[in-house]
């Protein structure tokens, strides 16, 4: 989960949210995307993906979008 936590912060910084406020979204974001994939036997990328940006859209919209169209956009 450490490349995705780094590649929130890139994303956070290009979207020009300040980097404590989206330090707290991401630590949150990744840990209950954690707990809610924890009972699953096989998690793809594209599961996880998935998870950390729904938690996201709680907290900041915009950053959950760029983090989950990323590679389309």
């Amino acid at each position: 989960m450490k490349d995705q936590e780094k590649l929130l912060k890139i994303h956070a910084k290009a979207l020009g949210i300040p980097s404590g406020s989206a330090e707290i979204f991401i630590k949150k974001s990744i840990a209950a995307a954690e707990k809610s994939l924890k009972n699953r036997k096989i998690i793809l990328e594209k599961d996880r993906v998935r998870a950390i940006s729904k938690e996201l859209k709680k907290y900041h919209k915009d950053l959950a979008y760029v983090y989950e169209n990323f590679d389309k956009i």
